[in-house]
């Protein structure tokens, strides 16, 4: 258990990081273009997936009109709209090609990532960067990252960038819960009864 406890210390504190770094200018832009646009659009592949569609979810509670890129019902963007994508290396090759095609079409592109000059982060209006250990870091960097006191082991591939997004996007909810004047009994009316 004591390994248990290690890594959740390791993973709170890398949030607690996060949350220190965060650049306020980049997150009040990410928050005055989704309020602003017709559709919001989620897209992250594996993990960054899973953080996509939990994002997603909260966006629909608060009444957002929101999708997730490969979905059988999401529709095609327009220059109304914004497209969030989440990759830690900015570099994942369909998300990129996504982004291209969300910006030839006129939609804004808000990207989340550890690498704010990867591909994505390029082409993107707006870049949130929230620092993670990615899939990226190999092997020879084993030695460094024990002689700075960083021992990954505790939060396997990409694990610290996935559960920072995951905190980051879920306060980001409640930041735009106060600003539209949303209740909870309001996101709770959204909430499916289907399950």
């Amino acid at each position: 258990m004591e390994i248990l406890r290690d890594a959740i210390y390791s993973i709170t504190e890398h949030i607690n990081k996060v949350t220190k770094e965060l650049n306020e200018e980049d997150v009040e832009s990410l928050i005055q273009v989704i309020i602003a646009s017709e559709k919001v659009f989620l897209y992250g592949a594996g993990r960054s997936g899973l953080v996509a569609k939990a994002f997603a979810m909260r966006l629909m509670h608060l009444g957002t009109t929101v999708y997730v890129v490969g979905d059988s019902v999401t529709p095609s963007i327009t220059d109304k709209d914004l497209l969030i994508t989440i990759s830690g290396s900015g570099e994942t090759t369909s998300i990129v090609t996504s982004g291209k095609i969300a910006k030839s079409s006129g939609a804004k592109l808000a990207v989340i990532t550890s690498y704010p000059v990867s591909s994505l982060g390029k082409m993107a209006d707006i870049v949130v960067m929230i620092k993670g250990r990615t899939k990226l870091i190999g092997e020879k960097d084993f030695f460094l990252r024990q002689i700075k006191g960083e021992h990954y082991p505790l939060a396997p591939l990409g694990t610290l960038f996935e559960v920072s997004v995951l905190v980051f996007l879920d306060a980001l909810i409640v930041e735009l819960m106060v600003r539209l004047h949303k209740t909870e009994d309001e996101m709770r009316y959204r909430h499916t009864q289907l399950e």
